[in-house]
């Protein structure tokens, strides 16, 4: 084998038939969900049963009234384009999902793969940190996103991400080396029901959420508070230094982001 080349070896491939299949075959410890396969395959492994979820009706978004219903299966290229989710969030999904490699890899990348593997790297899990999240598990059942993301990796099986239709504004930015790479930095701000928050994502770590704990945006947005609260949460974020950027670098991003997201969103504010 080359040097640097990976090889993953599949024994049995099943196409479960329900969810519960797909439960009771992912508990043997040699058993391994796949989606669009695309990060296992990059990886030596020796995967004794490869369990396929394509047949269960899992690959569609479903909007309600009060919520959206996204399938584990759902590619994230439908998510990119679903007019329901984009006028929903001011067009931060379609802003944080456009430069996730490319539109071949979008149309493979699912969003279950995305939320379940809690990357450090993920613009989605970012994106989606900052609204009212919950995902569906079928043995742990629904969820918040925020508590899913600090949750050890089981064998339970992620079924759907619900997004509730609470009332808000959202903004969505990355800053990269070059536009399809991973992000250095990665934020989204919104505004939920009041509430104001901010996830941080790429840190290089896992996405961490900061809500408006002192009260500096209390009295609404200004150039005064938002900058007051983007150096708040930089100060307060945990971050480290890699081979894309080092912490010092990441910790002034945030300011940056955080002060332009918010400005964003009083903009967004007072359009409504």
């Amino acid at each position: 084998m080359l040097k640097g080349a990976f090889m993953v070896t599949i024994q049995n491939y099943v196409r479960a038939q329900s969810i519960d299949e797909a439960y009771e075959l992912n508990q043997k410890k040699g058993s391994c969900i796949i989606g669009g396969m695309l990060w296992t395959k990059m990886q030596d492994r020796l995967i004794q049963t490869a369990i396929d979820m394509c047949d269960l009706g899992l690959d569609k978004i479903e909007e309600k009234e009060d919520e959206f219903i996204i399938g584990a299966m759902t590619s994230l290229r439908q998510i990119e384009l679903h007019d329901g989710l984009n006028k929903y969030t001011h067009g931060a999904v379609c802003e944080a999902v456009k430069d996730i490699v490319g539109v071949q890899f979008r149309n493979l990348a699912t969003i279950g793969g995305s939320i379940w593997g809690r990357f450090g790297f993920s613009d989605i899990l970012t994106v989606f940190l900052a609204m009212d999240a919950f995902v569906e598990l079928y043995h742990g059942g629904m969820i918040p996103l925020r508590e899913f993301v600090g949750m050890k990796q089981d064998r339970d099986v992620i079924v759907h991400l619900i997004i509730r239709k609470t009332p808000g504004v959202f903004a969505y930015a990355s800053v990269r080396n070059q536009r399809t790479d991973f992000p250095v930095i990665a934020c989204s701000a919104s505004c939920v029901d009041g509430e104001y928050r901010l996830a941080v994502g790429a840190r290089p770590g896992r996405a961490m959420l900061v809500l408006d704990e002192e009260g500096l945006l209390t009295g609404g947005l200004s150039d005064d508070t938002e900058k007051a609260f983007a150096s708040w949460v930089s100060d307060k974020i945990p971050v480290g230094s890699n081979h894309r950027a080092g912490a010092e670098y990441r910790s002034r991003l945030i300011r940056v982001l955080g002060q332009r997201l918010l400005k964003k969103i009083e903009e967004e504010q007072q359009w409504k």
